[in-house]
């Protein structure tokens, strides 16, 4: 706020040094003129008497108090004095309607606006570095988690769009400099309410510079950044970031997984997918030839994937020199001579992975018409595009801001989600084919809800409560019954165990329940809820955990006194 009153003055100094000056004149003149009592004897104003006349009448309010009538030289210099007056106002208004319309000014009063708005935040927001494709979709998804963020954008139109976009809570944003340690630092990078940082911006140095930063003006703080080159990802590690995520890879990733496990594939997209995504059909990739038009990094890294797959791979590429062991046709492939060079007729699958949207749909299109059937794999650069690539219906549609945004709000959603997924990764298809089986006859084809329940004083007081109490050791099945009704189960499904000295995946509902256990759960919103009032409340949970009927707080304090078999558990 300084640097606004201070640029206010700095700009505005000269109509009001006029404006004082003539104040200070029109009193000492009209001080100095004599006047006359009725009496004919002269009279002269004092200071205070000047100086308040000139106040009302050099601010056009024009009151009437007059002790006596003006002379003649009192009337022409009043008439100095209005004048005078309305020059200096017309040069102050004048001054002040250009202030407001000054750029710069205008930048330091959103500053200011945006770090009080930073300043009064109490509660854990993360900090939203970049505000592109990647970014918004970030944005949205955090809103809807209920949790708070500060955004930061070099670009001023998308932190436009970030405020005037439907978000539950009002996100301060600013358009400046992210990689600047002074813009970091009033976005709250330094404040014990941050609780992460997420560098998402599509330059490399920029989100290094970010992790840089966190990494000295907050220490230990959680950090989340996208990276495209392995030596940056390097460079991250080495600032102690160790959720990197790079796109090029985690499509990569995924494709071999398809490769080789397409259920695996499945279960993944749908459970790292967004909110209200729905279960994809069992897609295999068919094995034999493959083409791969475009060689840039993406299409360097499917090659890669497809060959270490023992796939066949050609390659077409208008500017790719020749390779050792690489079969490379040099065109755009978005024409029959080159698709045809590349054996289009006896591939299995096509990749388009140019960087140019409308020449992956015509390569998509070429191939289709040349062989109907073949198996698509486009990349999607823009998310404008949607539609374009949803009316072509490829068989697998790679979107680097959306796979980013994924994988960051995957590890966000739940506390040992992100866990959860690599250790998926290791499984084998049959066990993910399983697990999506039953979390669909769950829950449903939607995408379900992620939460934790952590076994302690804190967040579960009520269940150690009924624990203490004599009977049955609880269960994990336990949490799964409904409080309203313990003999209906609810929408949900037990994913990661995690305790001291290990963690097992999809444990069996009968696994005896410890203090300090944390659990990963997958269902519907209103299971969570509902599990909640019983970790809460004791009274829940003991309906839960015997049967009986909530008891009265008598009851309960005499529950307390009856030692526990085998001691408190």
């Amino acid at each position: 706020m300084g640097s606004v009153f201070f640029l206010s003055i700095r700009r505005l100094r000269a109509p009001l040094i006029f404006l004082i000056v003539s104040f200070a004149v029109s009193t000492a003149g009209f001080a100095l003129i004599p006047g006359v009592y009725p009496d004919g004897r002269p009279w002269h104003p004092t200071i205070f008497e000047a100086f308040y006349f000139v106040t009302y009448t050099a601010t056009t309010i024009g009151f009437g108090e007059l002790p006596y009538p003006f002379t003649n030289p009192q009337r022409m210099w009043v008439t100095v004095i209005v004048y005078l007056s309305v020059l200096g106002w017309a040069y102050l208004l004048g001054s002040l309607l250009a202030l407001i319309g000054d750029k710069g000014f205008q930048s330091a009063l959103v500053t200011a606006r945006f770090a009080r708005s930073v300043r009064n935040l109490r509660e854990p927001f993360y900090l939203l570095c970049g505000l592109g494709e990647t970014g918004q979709l970030v944005a949205a998804a955090l809103d809807r988690m209920g949790q708070r963020f500060v955004a930061i954008d070099a670009d001023e139109a998308r932190v436009t769009d970030l405020d005037i976009g439907d978000y539950a809570t009002d996100p301060p944003a600013l358009a400046a400099d992210v990689t600047s340690p002074e813009t970091l630092q009033r976005a709250g990078l330094a404040k014990r309410e941050c609780i992460g940082v997420l560098a998402l911006l599509p330059d490399d140095r920029a989100n290094l510079a970010i992790a840089v930063a966190a990494r000295l003006l907050h220490p230990g703080m959680r950090t989340i950044a996208r990276a495209h080159t392995p030596h940056t990802m390097l460079a991250l590690e080495t600032c102690g970031v160790t959720e990197i995520i790079n796109p090029y890879h985690e499509f990569a990733e995924r494709l071999a997984i398809a490769l080789r496990a397409p259920d695996t594939h499945r279960l993944l997209s749908w459970l790292a997918g967004p909110r209200g995504g729905r279960l994809s059909p069992r897609i295999p990739t068919p094995p034999g030839h493959w083409i791969v038009c475009g060689y840039g990094r993406f299409g360097t890294v499917v090659v890669r994937t497809l060959r270490d797959a023992g796939y066949d791979v050609t390659v077409v590429d208008p500017d790719e020199p020749p390779a050792p062991g690489l079969e490379i046709v040099h065109g755009l492939g978005s024409d029959r001579d080159s698709l045809v060079a590349a054996g289009v007729e006896q591939a299995e699958g096509i990749v388009a992975a140019s960087d140019d949207d409308t020449a992956n749909l015509a390569m998509a299109m070429a191939a289709r018409q040349l062989k109907p059937g073949i198996f698509v794999i486009q990349r999607q650069n823009r998310m404008q595009n949607r539609s374009l690539f949803e009316a072509f219906a490829a068989e697998m549609t790679m979107v680097p801001s959306e796979i980013i945004a994924n994988e960051c709000v995957a590890s966000l959603r739940a506390r040992h989600l992100t866990r959860f997924l690599a250790l998926a990764h290791a499984r084998d298809n049959a066990w993910a084919a399983a697990l999506a089986d039953r979390l669909e006859r769950v829950v449903g084809a939607e995408a379900p809800e992620f939460w934790h329940a952590i076994v302690s004083r804190r967040d579960a007081p009520g269940l150690l409560d009924a624990m203490a109490r004599p009977g049955r050791a609880p269960a994990l099945g336990d949490l799964l019954r409904d409080p309203a009704d313990r003999s209906r189960p609810l929408p949900g499904v037990a994913l990661l165990l995690v305790r001291p000295g290990g963690l097992a995946d999809c444990p069996d509902e009968g696994t005896e329940l410890r203090a300090g256990d944390e659990i990963l759960f997958a269902g519907r919103d209103w299971a969570r809820r509902a599990m909640r009032e019983t970790l809460l409340n004791a009274n829940t949970a003991g309906y839960v955990l015997t049967g009986r009927e909530p008891r009265t707080l008598i009851g309960r304090l005499v529950d307390r006194r009856e030692p526990a078999p085998g001691g408190a558990a």
